[in-house]
């Protein structure tokens, strides 16, 4: 059986242990480009043991954000601050994946230019959004392209396309939101051109994964049928392996609970023959360890529990009985 901390391949790419830090967003970019706080809290979790550390959603565009504090990687100029990030988990050992995204309809910037695959806000709370023209959309796809080559650029070891949680590519494959009479009214069409765009400028050997929302929530919301009639269209376009979340198309959220959304991910895994990484309130060591010893998922994402230590996976593999040390003198805080 394989465990937490035994290394995993996908392509050409291995990573030390089947831990991944989860992409969360800082909110503390200046002008879309990463600062010290992200040099710091990246690293640190390099340092902490894991074996594939995600930058946070970076978006292609700066009118692509959440918010003004957010990442962007549209300009080569930024190449120099994500490659620091970069080298610096590689000596660590650990690998380095950013989340490419275009935030559409969920974008906050007061006064901007707040686009989507239609007009309808995503709450009361969020600005209507203006539909894409034909042409726009077309100029996005070839931004996605352009951000993956910069994240070629600045030694990023993967890619990760954000089609879940609401964001852009999510809004075109949910029948919620995308309603459009265009070419890219079929659900498939702008998230395929996305993922072709993105392969074509990524080296053949780098692996593509894919967030994915496995069902909405809400009364609009797909069921899990929807996705997996999309998902042979993802794979054959060039993605290899696929984060499965869900919900994000609809303020209502589902309580949740210990593995929550693994169901899916094993579902995704065993119809597909493909890699998947599981995420969802993980945290707990024995429930990551034994999620990788019956082969439900491939890797394991780690979110609220690495906001809360940079040590997760040092912490972890004390509690399942693993061995694994810390770089420099950090050991030495574990030997009682």
């Amino acid at each position: 059986m394989s465990s937490l901390f035994d290394p995993f391949t996908v392509k050409e790419l291995t990573v030390k242990n089947r831990i991944m830090m989860s992409p969360m967003c800082q909110y503390q970019a200046t002008n879309g480009s990463p600062t010290d706080w992200h040099f710091v809290h990246y690293t640190s979790r390099a340092v902490g043991g894991t074996g594939l550390v995600f930058i946070e959603m970076t978006n292609v565009e700066l009118r692509g954000r959440i918010s003004e504090k957010c990442l962007t990687l549209h300009s080569r100029d930024q190449v120099k601050k994500y490659k620091q990030i970069v080298e610096r988990c590689h000596s660590f050992g650990s690998k380095a994946g950013i989340q490419i995204a275009h935030a559409g309809r969920k974008s906050q910037i007061e006064g901007g230019d707040i686009v989507g695959a239609g007009e309808e806000p995503f709450s009361a709370e969020f600005p209507a959004p203006r539909a894409l023209e034909t042409n726009e959309v077309e100029d996005i796809i070839k931004k996605f392209g352009e951000s993956s080559a910069l994240a070629v650029e600045a030694g990023f070891d993967t890619i990760e396309l954000h089609g879940a949680h609401g964001y852009l590519l999510h809004q075109f494959l949910s029948p919620a939101t995308n309603k459009r009479n265009d070419k890219y009214g079929n659900y498939e069409t702008f998230p395929v051109e996305v993922i072709k765009q993105v392969r074509s400028n990524i080296p053949e050997d780098m692996p593509l994964i894919m967030r994915i929302s496995a069902v909405e929530y809400g009364e609009a919301g797909y069921g899990f049928n929807h996705v997996l009639k999309l998902i042979p269209a993802f794979i054959e376009a060039g993605v290899d392996m696929f984060d499965v979340s869900t919900g994000g198309n609809d303020p209502v959220r589902p309580d949740s609970y210990p593995a929550y959304q693994l169901k899916y991910a094993e579902t995704i895994k065993n119809s597909f023959q493909v890699p998947v990484i599981a995420v969802g309130r993980l945290e707990s060591p024995q429930v990551a360890e034994s999620i990788i010893q019956n082969e439900q998922a491939d890797i394991i994402a780690i979110a609220r529990g690495m906001l809360r230590s940079p040590y997760w996976a040092k912490e972890a593999s004390i509690t399942i009985g693993k061995e694994m040390k810390l770089p420099g003198v950090y050991e030495l805080g574990y030997n009682f």
